[in-house]
Order: structure tokens, then C-alpha cells, then sequence
């Protein structure tokens, strides 16, 4: 039990470096999102290199891996961008985001198909209090309309959500996979990436110093380290806790944005902060009574 909460506390650092995600985003302008995207995870490729060339690990074998986790990791990490690009460029930003934040409430509800996983209505119930939370973030307190003549971007909305979803949980049947394999899929990311920016964008740099610094911080931390702790965190803790507290990024990365860039603090925000916060304690009330237990077999 002990071993499963701080592999739970470790991906939940995850959902901390994603909230700064806007913010770098927003500091890297006007580089277009497949070029961000390609330069993010080189950088975050470059981390992992460096850490096994540091430890002298060989470099060959960390890319031998089997044809289904390539598929896997590769589609995670790539076809969830891809698919949110697309659905960000096909409907309004506020309802493709809205919809985009289904997946920690399916990362709840398909954890039930994972072996020795039981789906109580207290998981449930908190992953639907932290959509409701992140809804009032996005929308600002409502603010939606969906219409028909979206429906493209929507449907690629809801498929992104799937996909990070389908990534999340699937990671599980590969828990005996280090946690490195993750270096190898951030540089086969980065080069798809490239070839879609190479094709359907034109290539911008930041205008400021302040651009190159937000780049390489959103390589060591949202795109970096935090999949790296994601990882570990599905792998090995309460997935079902962390799907339901994941719903404290957009929160997150609204409050920073009020402290850095100055955006004004509206009364959804404290709502969503009590419903995000509900829903987290709810869905992961299992990991904050149990008291530690030793392991099958410890001591013997």
C-alpha cells in the first residue's frame, strides 16, 4: 500500500507541471503548435539521454521494445496532440476544451477493465465533481454553445480525450516496462511532430529570450519529467485517484495565470477550486484512510 501511494503522489506531480503548460505555451508565441510540439519533446528526449548517459546505461537497448508498446506510446503521446490541434482548429477553443477534459473521467471509468481493479461509486462520483470543476474553469463560470457546424472538431475533441485515456490505462498491462521506455517514445514523438510542422505549418521562433526559456521549461517539465511521473504514477499507484486529480490542472493553470500574467480572478474559480479539491479527496479516499500494509510476502 505504501509502494502504491507514493507512486500515486509521484504522478499526481504530473498534474502540477501541466498547469504551468498554458503559461509556457503562451510565453513561447508565435512558434506554431507541431513545431512547439517537436522542440518540447526533443528537449524532453535530451533529459532522458542525458540521465542514461550520466548512469551509463545503454542507450540501444532502451529502443528495444516491443511493436504494441511503440503503438502504444508513440499513438499516446502523438495522437493525443494531434487530435487536440485539430479539434482546437475545427471548433471554438472553450467547448474543444471542454470536451478534451473528459479524459480523467474516462481514465476513471475504463480503470475497471484493468485486472484486480473494482470501480466504486465514490470514484466516479469524484472524477464527476472534478469535471464539473474544470468545466467552470474553461467556460468561465458557463459561458458554452455548442453547435452543429463544430461537430468535426468536437468529434476530434472527444477522440484526444479517448486516446490519453486509452494511453493511461493500457500503460498498466505494461508495468514491468521501465518507466524509460518513455525517452524513446518523447524523440519518436518529436520527429513525427516535426514532419507534420514541416508540412502543414510555417516556422516561427519566440521574439523574446523569455520564448527559448519557456520552450526548454515546458521540455523538463509538462512535456518532460511530468510523463516521465506519469508513467510511473498509472503504472504503479490509484489510477483512478489520478484520473479524478487531474482535474486540479486547468485550475491550476488558471490561478497561475492570475498571479503571472495578471488575469482577472472570477467567482468560478473558487467554486471550481472546492468541487476539484471534493472530487480529489472523494475519488482517492481509499489511498488517504488505509492505513500502510506490508506487501504480500514481506518478511518472509
Amino acid at each position: 500500500m505504501e509502494r502504491a501511494r507514493r507512486a500515486t503522489l509521484i504522478g499526481g506531480t504530473a498534474v502540477l507541471m501541466w498547469s504551468a503548460l498554458a503559461l509556457l505555451t503562451t510565453l513561447a508565441r508565435p512558434v506554431p503548435p507541431f513545431q512547439l510540439v517537436a522542440m518540447a519533446f526533443a528537449v524532453a528526449f535530451l533529459l532522458a539521454l542525458g540521465k542514461w548517459l550520466a548512469r551509463g546505461e545503454p542507450v540501444v537497448a532502451r529502443f528495444r521494445l516491443p511493436p504494441p508498446l511503440w503503438g502504444l506510446g508513440v499513438g499516446g503521446l502523438f495522437g493525443f496532440h494531434f487530435l487536440y490541434f485539430v479539434a482546437l482548429r475545427s471548433a471554438p477553443p472553450v467547448e474543444a476544451n471542454l470536451v478534451n477534459y473528459l479524459w480523467p473521467l474516462l481514465i476513471v471509468l475504463l480503470s475497471a477493465a484493468l485486472p484486480g481493479e473494482r470501480l466504486r461509486w465514490w470514484h466516479v462520483a469524484g472524477a464527476a465533481l472534478g469535471l464539473a470543476g474544470a468545466a467552470l474553469v474553461v467556460s468561465d463560470g458557463g459561458r458554452v454553445a455548442f453547435k452543429a457546424e463544430f461537430a468535426p472538431g468536437y468529434a476530434a475533441a472527444l477522440a484526444s480525450a479517448f486516446v490519453w485515456a486509452g494511453y493511461s490505462v493500457l500503460s498498466r498491462r505494461f508495468a514491468h516496462v521501465p518507466t524509460d521506455a518513455v525517452g524513446a517514445f518523447c524523440l519518436a514523438t518529436a520527429l513525427v511532430a516535426l514532419l507534420c510542422h514541416l508540412g502543414l505549418e510555417a516556422t516561427a521562433w519566440p521574439e523574446r529570450p523569455v520564448g527559448w526559456v519557456a520552450i526548454l521549461a515546458l521540455g523538463l517539465g509538462p512535456v518532460g519529467a511530468a510523463f516521465f511521473a506519469w508513467d510511473h504514477g498509472v503504472k504503479h499507484g490509484d489510477i483512478r485517484a489520478l484520473g479524478a486529480a487531474a482535474y486540479a490542472a486547468p485550475l491550476l493553470s488558471t490561478l497561475l495565470l492570475v498571479v503571472v500574467v495578471g488575469e482577472p480572478l472570477s467567482w468560478a474559480v473558487g467554486a471550481a477550486a472546492v468541487l476539484v479539491v471534493v472530487g480529489a479527496a472523494l475519488a482517492g479516499r481509499e489511498m488517504l484512510s488505509r492505513r500502510s500494509r506490508p506487501a504480500p510476502g514481506a518478511g518472509r
